[in-house]
């Protein structure tokens, strides 16, 4: 008894005709019949009834043709793993991501990777802001991003896999007049902040705008460790998402805002792209961490 001869049982079964079978599994007619019958001839009992309207089970058929189902499936399953393995024993995966979490996060999930699956590779490419993470995907430069929740392109399917909390970060003479950091305590500093045009920050902006204040901006900085460095020599405060702010220098001041604020970030892929085992695997580590 073979697989092969099971698949066309399996098939005829389906079709409840020889032709029509055939056709599914694209061999010719006679191969499916030479197969059924050297079947019947292996257990010894007829499995179709044949005649002008099609082949039709016999009831010792339709008992062993459930069997037949069982084991075609299983087989099927034994080389969807073995395709799996396969996959995940060498090849690429590309990621596209931000500084913050390039720095902070990616080091670690890229090493737990690694020890799982030492012979694919992983290219890590940082950009400035969130869009042009995205753009990487479109353009297939990577195949996994992140970037911030959410995402208004439904080319890109995106989940959340941590939050990342705005703190203000105040110099170490400060005194804050009452038992918590007040707006107005925020606003009288002077503020050392990432450009305006700064595209991960227009949350902050908009979030200060409702609670009705504006940022009095003293100095324009462009990077991150730079800002935190003049706050700590006292020069002045800022106001910057926890992940890229660190790490923060322990005379530095730490506060959450006087109406909390988050950035969500997000793991992303093209929504309808065919991706490698790598990918998924390099996903799934994701996913159990957040879980964790």
């Amino acid at each position: 008894m073979k697989l092969s001869q099971l698949r066309i049982l399996v098939a005829v079964a389906e079709h409840e005709n020889f032709t029509e079978a055939a056709l599914h599994l694209e061999i010719s007619q006679s191969a499916v019949s030479h197969a059924i019958a050297a079947l019947e001839d292996h257990l010894g009992v007829v499995l179709f009834l044949r005649g002008r309207h099609g082949a039709h089970l016999t009831p010792i058929g339709a008992e062993i043709v459930k069997h037949a189902r069982e084991i075609v499936h299983r087989a099927d399953q034994i080389s969807r793993a073995a395709e799996l393995a396969r996959g995940l024993q060498g090849g690429q995966v590309r990621i596209a991501s931000f500084r913050s979490v390039a720095t902070h996060l990616l080091p670690s999930v890229i090493a737990d990777f690694h020890q799982r699956f030492p012979a694919i590779a992983v290219s890590l490419t940082e950009h400035d802001d969130y869009p042009q993470v995205e753009q990487a995907l479109r353009e297939g430069r990577a195949d996994i991003g992140f970037t911030l929740i959410p995402v208004h392109d439904s080319d890109i399917a995106a989940w959340e896999i941590l939050r990342d909390e705005f703190v203000a970060l105040l110099p170490p003479s400060f005194h804050p007049k009452g038992e918590s950091l007040s707006w107005q305590d925020l606003v009288t500093q002077p503020l050392i902040m990432p450009p305006k045009s700064d595209l991960m920050m227009q949350q902050l902006h908009n979030h200060m705008e409702v609670q009705g204040y504006l940022l009095q901006i003293a100095y324009e900085v462009g990077t991150d460790a730079t800002i935190v460095s003049l706050v700590a020599q006292g020069l002045g405060a800022t106001i910057l998402p926890r992940l890229a702010a660190e790490p923060i220098p322990a005379a530095v001041q730490i506060y959450s805002l006087p109406v909390p604020l988050w950035r969500a970030i997000g793991v992303a892929v093209l929504a309808e792209a065919l991706h490698p085992p790598a990918v998924y695997a390099f996903l799934d580590i994701l996913k159990k961490r957040k879980a964790a």
